[in-house]
């Protein structure tokens, strides 16, 4: 981000690795949960063409004393007006799980002041947004919570097992799905740009059926990619998400981040 920018991008994103010279920036939107290192290891795979710039939700890691918005619409509203401050660049949306329907709002919220923000959605992990999943995410106790948790798996589920941290995520958890169970989405025009549904093969919440319906979401195509892992094939994927990304943001700009580039090490971005 510019000089001028990084203010207003302060409180919001976390950039692992500077890159000043970058071609275009892909804004990470974390699961329900998740904070911005979710997409550390992702950051180091991507070349020096690419600067990610991961969103921080308020109320985990380094923002853990701000509350977390009321609202989903809320929370958009607020990252709508930081990535609008930030747009020096041609920039994409990567968006797992919860954070594909805070990207897609974000999106529909630029739609009209910025009609080239973003160059394409990714939506990882998450059924359409007309798809009403708030009844199956709205949970009695804490141990439904834990319990659906487990069943999607990953390192969150693992951090459910030490009773420390878990007096710390559980919170956050909580929070996220109230906002998720509270959002019921509002018809609009499509995005302009394409939506590109990422998911991983044996994630039984986002099939690639799931993944089609995004296509009423967008005038500019709809395309799913699967990547092999479940509902958090990210964690394990990281490289080959890096490869695929790669391949499809230089169609949207050319140069911007060519298949040829040198990769950085794993490690690169930390």
């Amino acid at each position: 981000m510019t000089v001028a920018n990084a203010a207003a991008g302060a409180a919001w994103f976390r950039v692992f690795k500077a890159r000043p010279a970058a071609r275009l920036r892909l804004i990470c939107f974390p699961h329900a949960g998740g904070a911005a290192s979710a997409f550390h290891e992702l950051a180091g795979h991507l070349p020096d063409t690419v600067e990610v710039a991961a969103v921080q939700y308020p109320g985990r890691q380094d923002r853990f004393a701000e509350p977390v918005p009321d609202t989903l619409d809320e929370l958009a509203a607020e990252l709508a007006g930081a990535v609008a401050a930030t747009l020096d660049r041609p920039t994409a949306f990567f968006g797992h799980s919860m954070g594909a329907t805070v990207a897609f709002e974000v999106a529909r919220k630029l739609r009209a002041s910025h009609p080239g923000a973003p160059v394409r959605l990714f939506a990882s992990a998450r059924k359409a947004p007309h798809v009403d999943t708030r009844r199956a995410l709205t949970f009695a106790d804490d141990e439904a919570v834990m319990d659906y948790i487990r069943a999607l798996g990953g390192a969150g589920a693992r951090l459910l097992d030490e009773p420390e941290l878990r007096e710390l995520v559980l919170p956050v958890l909580r929070a996220d799905f109230r906002l998720i169970a509270g959002h019921a989405h509002t018809p609009g025009a499509p995005l302009a740009c394409p939506v590109t549904v990422v998911i991983g093969d044996e994630d039984a919440s986002c099939t690639p059926a799931d993944a089609r319906e995004w296509a009423r979401h967008t005038v500019a195509g709809q395309d799913t990619h699967a990547l092999p892992g479940g509902h958090f094939y990210l964690e394990t994927a990281a490289r080959q998400l890096a490869d695929f990304l790669v391949a499809r943001l230089d169609a949207d700009v050319p140069g911007a981040a060519p298949a040829a580039a040198s990769h950085a090490p794993a490690g690169g971005g930390r």
